[in-house]
């Protein structure tokens, strides 16, 4: 049970991170994509590299200020 625990721990860790808002983007963009590709057939690749360039930049402009 000590390793499962451990396991989740880390890729909690590895996934959440400092920020879960970021988290909380990517995943909405996965869904999105997920949803243009599959339910509009849209070619969607593109909204992905977006939103993870916008989660880190919203990230960054919130820890500047922080400091």
């Amino acid at each position: 049970m000590r390793r499962l625990r451990s396991f989740a721990a880390f890729w909690y860790d590895f996934i959440i991170g400092d920020d879960w808002r970021g988290a909380a983007v990517v995943a909405a963009a996965l869904a999105g994509t997920a949803l243009l590709v599959h339910g509009a057939s849209a070619n969607a690749w593109w909204l992905l590299p977006a939103a993870v360039i916008a989660a880190l930049g919203w990230s960054l402009a919130r820890a500047v200020r922080r400091d």
